[in-house]
């Protein structure tokens, strides 16, 4: 049901997380514009001053219902939150980035679109911005977002296609978040304006002079649902 999950979990030490079922935001990476750099844009939220942790810089989230994973949680979060189209997300991974004795945890949803979209805030937001992925550290960030955000953020890297069967095929999919697993996130792309070099070969990703290796399964992985 819409908004059971909502209220405090608490903890055997007595701290409250919010969200009975748990919670989960959504990080959203898009594109920049040509020749703005080879990084992605992150949308962020400034908390509305009266929310716990007001005034710091976050991801737009928050509690799951109990019929929702947390991807259905964090993409309805950022369509109430900051007017994101569900059906302009592509889903690329997640990671659990919090978590508390009494069982509660944070999920964070790692995700793109096409573009940096419009952005209608709420009442929970002072405001929302996309921001250059290098310059989100540079913020006063939430205590839980800056704590999760090393492990969250993405390496630029510039896929080289010269070589692949169908590299048309290829570059249509770019540029994208590719998730490594235990070794992180990439920002895939094409563009000639940075970035680590990176190709398509064989195994695991391994540095070969500096080159990322990629399989294709790495880059084309199917999301979680």
């Amino acid at each position: 049901m819409r908004g059971d999950g909502d209220g405090f979990l608490i903890s055997p030490d007595g701290s409250r997380q919010w969200g009975l079922f748990g919670a989960a935001g959504l990080l959203l990476r898009a594109p920049r514009a040509r020749g703005a750099g080879a990084g992605a844009m992150v949308l962020l939220q400034h908390r509305a001053p009266w929310s716990h942790q007001g005034g710091t810089w976050a991801l737009p989230g928050g509690a799951r219902d109990s019929h929702e994973s947390s991807v259905h949680a964090a993409v309805r979060e950022a369509e109430e939150e900051a007017g994101i189209t569900p059906a302009a997300v592509r889903v690329r991974g997640s990671r659990v980035t919090a978590t508390a004795a009494s069982g509660w945890t944070y999920t964070t949803v790692v995700a793109d679109v096409a573009k940096e979209l419009p952005i209608i805030i709420n009442v929970e937001s002072a405001e929302m911005a996309w921001v250059p992925e290098e310059e989100v550290a540079d913020r006063p960030l939430h205590p839980g977002f800056a704590a999760a955000w090393p492990s969250l953020r993405a390496e630029s890297a510039r896929l080289e296609l010269t070589g692949l069967a169908d590299p048309g095929a290829v570059a249509a999919a770019l540029p994208r978040t590719v998730d490594l697993a235990h070794r992180g996130f990439l920002w895939l792309h094409t563009a000639d304006d940075g970035g680590r070099p990176a190709r398509i070969g064989t195994g695991n990703l391994e540095p070969a002079d500096d080159v990322l290796l990629l399989t294709l399964d790495q880059l084309m992985s199917a999301p979680p649902s």
